[in-house]
């Protein structure tokens, strides 16, 4: 789920984290279990799909696997029932614990059919799926799930349309839009605070943008001493 910080003087986009936003614990639909997910190839994107983890390695040799969490309460993604593997394979997770140390969101999971460390080892860097239909909706109006705000137009305040979401990657330092501009060219990051993104419409399709005038501008050019 992404949320929109408030605040007026935002940060960059810090360091390293490429992946949809969480999903807040508070869900109302965190405890349903979903219908059978089909065992179909997934498209290379598909915005009705909301990413719940990715396996790592494998862990021990009796098929428990690590697994990095995307819900707001980590431990809480063993509750959805059934989900979908980016092969769209069925994926059943039977066991969930915390793996321990500093990173809340690693676990240490088992899923249904895999009892030894070959096949643990076969779901290593394996996304993990669920239908964002089924998770329902948020209370908090600065909270969105990354789905419903990929393909919306921006505008800026004026009115004129700027381009469209294309994601809402976070690299540490918080969420960003990622938006293709109208007018062609390479997409732009802004940050998605209240000061950058004063107005959020997903009814109508849209978002509202303050950003800076320099937003679409290219890249410059390098300077001499930096290596090519």
């Amino acid at each position: 789920m992404a949320r929109r910080p408030g605040g007026s003087n935002p940060t960059g986009d810090g360091g390293r984290r490429d992946r949809p936003g969480r999903i807040g614990s508070g869900s109302a639909t965190s405890a349903h279990r979903p219908r059978p997910m089909p065992e179909v190839p997934l498209p290379s994107t598909d915005p009705s799909l909301v990413q719940m983890g990715e396996f790592g390695r494998a862990h021990g040799l009796n098929g428990e696997i690590r697994l990095k969490s995307y819900t707001g309460d980590p431990q809480a993604i063993g509750s959805y029932g059934p989900l979908i593997g980016a092969g769209g394979q069925r994926i059943e997770l039977t066991d969930v614990r915390r793996a321990g140390g500093a990173s809340p969101d690693l676990l240490v999971v088992r899923v249904k059919g895999v009892s030894d460390r070959n096949g643990a080892e076969a779901l290593n860097r394996l996304a993990i799926y669920l239908p964002r239909d089924r998770l329902g909706h948020v209370e908090d109006e600065d909270e969105f799930f990354t789905a419903d705000l990929v393909g919306l137009d921006v505008v800026d305040v004026s009115g004129a349309l700027l381009g469209t979401v294309t994601d809402v990657p976070n690299y540490g330092g918080g969420d960003l839009l990622e938006i293709k501009p109208t007018l062609g060219g390479p997409t732009a990051l802004l940050p998605f605070t209240k000061a950058f993104v004063p107005t959020l419409d997903v009814a109508n399709g849209r978002v509202v943008v303050d950003p800076p005038d320099d937003l679409f501008a290219p890249a410059g050019p390098k300077p001499p001493d930096e290596p090519a």
